[in-house]
């Protein structure tokens, strides 16, 4: 996403070739970030072959010049780590609570109003929602406490902390209320991805929103 705004934001794109800019900027962040990065091949599946290989090497070269090949952006996911060894957790409800705190930056991702906030407060604001969503079944620090907390290790302002928080267990109350799209495609295994060819992709999907509870 990070790709893809900045991408937008310099050069006038056609609706027709957004399908292509994300498919090229997603074999770039993967490129980056795996340690087994997306083929070419595989995102033009995903794309129901709408798109071709020669496309997307070509797109490739075309968004690293616009982006003067600047790949190397911070993102939320980058603080959570940082920010969960110095919080009093359990140690054995650190990876729940990073889980749920990915699902919410990434569905900060989707919704432009968190533009305005740095990364590193999506990721605090994240975290603090996660906690609280699992406050039943963690013993730890909670509430005015824990945003205080939160705030002192970032050095992010309480208010504007609590704002953002507010904010993302908004947006995930309003995706809840969303009826699902496909339902008679539901597959009780929500961390893989199937093709035609029966082979099954393993992927890097954090918990979903449904399985959160706030």
């Amino acid at each position: 996403m990070n790709y893809v705004d900045r991408y937008l934001s310099c050069v006038p794109t056609y609706k027709n070739h957004l399908q292509l800019l994300g498919a090229v900027c997603m074999l770039l962040a993967s490129k980056l970030r795996d340690t087994m990065p997306l083929t070419v091949k595989k995102l033009c599946i995903y794309t129901d072959n709408s798109i071709t290989p020669c496309q997307v090497l070509d797109w490739e070269v075309l968004v690293l010049e616009k982006l003067k090949w600047d790949l190397l952006s911070v993102i939320a996911n980058d603080f959570l780590d940082h920010i969960l060894q110095r919080l009093p957790l359990p140690q054995n409800k650190v990876d729940l609570v990073k889980k749920h705190a990915q699902t919410f930056i990434a569905l900060c991702a989707t919704d432009y109003t968190f533009a305005m906030y740095p990364p590193s407060m999506v990721a605090t604001g994240s975290i603090g929602a996660a906690i609280h969503g699992l406050s039943a079944s963690l013993d730890c620090i909670s509430g005015e406490e824990l945003t205080e907390l939160l705030a002192s290790i970032t050095g992010t302002e309480v208010d504007c902390l609590k704002a953002c928080q507010e904010q993302i267990e908004v947006a995930l109350a309003e995706n809840l209320k969303q009826p699902s799209q496909h339902p008679q495609e539901y597959n009780p295994d929500k961390n893989s991805v199937y093709q035609d060819t029966q082979e099954v992709i393993w992927t890097n999907t954090p918990t979903d929103v449904t399985d959160i509870n706030l």
